[in-house]
């Protein structure tokens, strides 16, 4: 299922075979929880290089309903998507305190966002939904602790997990039978402990014995210090299988990426680098770009002049920055194909730079400029 092709010390490019076809490791997936990037169309996606996309299994089964998809003939087919879909299996969404009604060791009750109605998931019925949905990549149910849960809910939360897992994937089994070896679904376990080193590990030791497809890296991303995060994907590489394809959830700064792809992580997503540009953090090859910073209201440069999206050929940083201060749809579009485009490309050098044996030097030359122009935003503003 996963090929380790290339490596240069922990880094890897791999080859990670689906029942939609192959797709090459690292990755970076745009979150596409209702089955869309917020206003980016499937054909965007392709002409930016995309390979895969991560959709709320949660929210879809809110609405239009699993059993909607299993009719339709899966959510590749309804977005008309050429890559992998992956699912999410909402349950950070199900534990955020207005959907959350309460928590067993069966499973999750919740109330809807869309109406109120309440819903009971158990693991099995997850794997169910997920199933139905008809994605490539598949999640298990998980518990997901925030970072200011105290060290007991956390621990809580790494057994019920290991409980679901366990569950989950006796179903998943069972569910993915009639299908055959290429055309079957893949499950991933999600690892939790916060940056809590004996949680982790012990998440990690119980979820490798069931033998997953691959690996998924939960409860992070939250707000913790990078060193902490960085201290918990080192355990969880360290125990589990390497012929395992390792997915961090949460992770989308190009210098996060980068230092994760150093210590072996293979898939990432992150709702932020799109959110971000939305409110004028730009992603460019000099770093950072506070778009809507008064010095760029009669701009005429691109986002980032050594960019060749079709934004910045066509577009100024005053026309991006004044959409993007009306609120208007077309800036969000602009800032949003540029930062998947970046990103997108950010991942296609990192793998070739890992294929050459030239990752570290990579790595240290984007990270540097990221670091010089905070530094200088820092400076510029009065801070420390």
């Amino acid at each position: 299922m996963y090929t380790i092709t290339h490596k240069e010390k922990k880094a890897r490019v791999g080859i990670i075979k689906t029942k939609s076809g192959d797709i090459e490791t690292p990755f970076f997936m745009p979150v596409a929880t209702k089955g869309s990037v917020k206003y980016i169309t499937p054909d965007d996606l392709k002409t930016m290089g995309n390979t895969a996309v991560i959709s709320n299994a949660f929210v879809l089964y809110l609405r239009p309903g699993d059993k909607f998809f299993k009719k339709y003939g899966g959510i590749k087919k309804f977005m008309n998507y050429h890559g992998i879909n992956a699912t999410d299996s909402g349950g950070f969404q199900m534990y955020k305190d207005t959907f959350l009604i309460k928590t067993s060791k069966e499973g999750v009750l919740f109330r809807s966002p869309f109406d109120g109605t309440k819903h009971f998931i158990t693991p099995e019925r997850d794997m169910e939904i997920q199933m139905n949905i008809n994605s490539d990549i598949a999640m298990c149910l998980d518990t997901m602790p925030l970072i200011e849960h105290s060290k007991t809910e956390i621990k809580n939360a790494v057994e019920n997990t290991t409980l679901w897992a366990e569950r989950c994937k006796k179903h998943h089994d069972s569910l993915n039978k009639k299908f055959p070896k290429n055309k079957k679904q893949i499950l991933f376990g999600i690892t939790q402990g916060g940056v809590h080193a004996d949680l982790r590990k012990l998440s990690c030791e119980s979820l490798k014995k069931i033998d997953f497809d691959g690996y998924s890296i939960g409860g992070l991303a939250l707000g913790e210090a990078k060193e902490e995060q960085y201290k918990m994907v080192k355990l969880h590489k360290s125990i589990m299988p390497e012929n395992k394809p390792c997915y961090l959830m949460g992770v989308g700064s190009p210098v996060e990426l980068l230092e994760n792809i150093e210590m072996g992580v293979d898939m990432f997503d992150s709702r932020f680098p799109t959110q971000n540009a939305r409110r004028g953090t730009i992603f460019t090859s000099k770093g950072k770009l506070r778009i809507m910073r008064k010095e760029f209201e009669s701009d005429k440069r691109p986002l980032d002049e050594n960019c060749d999206c079709f934004v910045c050929k066509k577009y100024s940083r005053a026309y991006i920055r004044y959409q993007l201060g009306q609120q208007e749809g077309v800036g969000y579009r602009l800032a949003t194909y540029h930062q998947l485009y970046y990103l997108t490309k950010l991942m296609e050098k990192a793998r070739e730079a890992i294929k050459r044996k030239k990752f570290a030097l990579f790595k240290k030359n984007i990270v540097k400029i990221y670091e010089k122009e905070e530094k200088r935003i820092k400076k510029v503003n009065g801070e420390k």
